[in-house]
């Protein structure tokens, strides 16, 4: 079993920045892909971001490629994603999730084990 909590949401003004962290526990993280997904109002969960077990690969959403960063320290269990250029968008809850089987990257959230609770974040014009 793993626990997920993501922390780091808050109201930030239209492109500015925020840092959210994801700190698991329960079991190493190390062997897993992470990632990052979003919620808005009224609207399905989407992909935002991956990385693989050892952080040598990442994939991002068009949506955030080139102002979304994703990472991951694995001696301390947590997982980030820092936030740059943010817009109106971008408001969404953010959930961290984990996926059990190696070597792959995926992008729909049914592939995905384990999950936060999401931490909201909201960008004001």
């Amino acid at each position: 079993q793993v626990q997920l909590v993501e922390s780091g949401g808050g109201l930030v003004q239209a492109g500015g920045s925020l840092s959210l962290s994801c700190a698991a526990s329960g079991r190493p993280i190390s062997s897993f892909t992470m990632g990052w997904f979003r919620q808005a109002p009224g609207k399905e969960r989407e992909f935002v971001a991956t990385i693989s077990w050892n952080g040598g690969s990442t994939y991002y959403a068009d949506s955030v490629k080139g102002r979304f960063t994703i990472s991951r320290d694995n001696a301390k269990s947590e997982v980030y994603l820092q936030m740059n250029s943010l817009k109106p968008e971008d408001t969404a809850v953010y959930y961290c999730a984990l996926d059990l089987q190696y070597g792959r990257l995926p992008v729909h959230s049914s592939e995905y084990h384990y999950w936060g609770q999401g931490t909201r974040v909201t960008v004001s014009s």
